[in-house]
C-alpha cells in the first residue's frame, strides 16, 4: 500500500475511504492470522517435539495435531468472548 501523506485522507471520497478501510482491515486480519499460526506452531512444536529430527514420528504428529486443535478452540472461545464484550459496549453507547 502506498504511504499516505498528512491531509490526503480529507481529499478522498466516501467510497475511497471505505475501500481504504477495507484494505486496512484485510491487512490486519492477515497479520493476525500469520501471528496466530506462528505462535501456535512455536508452542505446539516446543510442547510435542522433544528431539527434533528429519521427520515427526506418529506420536509427535498426533500431539501436534491435538495441540493445534486445542489452541484453535481456545482462540475461538477468547475471540467470541471479546467480540461479545465489544458488542455490549457498542450497545451501551
Amino acid at each position: 500500500m502506498d504511504s499516505i501523506q498528512p491531509g490526503s485522507l480529507a481529499s478522498l471520497s466516501g467510497a475511497e475511504k471505505d475501500e481504504l478501510m477495507q484494505q486496512v482491515k484485510q491487512e490486519i486480519a492477515v497479520a493476525n492470522a500469520q501471528e496466530l499460526l506462528t505462535k501456535m506452531t512455536e508452542k505446539c512444536f516446543k510442547k510435542c517435539v522433544l528431539k527434533p529430527g528429519t521427520s515427526l514420528d506418529s506420536s509427535e504428529q498426533k500431539c501436534v495435531a491435538m495441540c493445534m486443535d486445542r489452541y484453535m478452540d481456545s482462540f475461538n472461545v477468547v475471540t467470541r468472548a471479546y467480540s461479545g464484550r465489544l458488542q455490549k459496549e457498542r450497545n451501551r453507547m
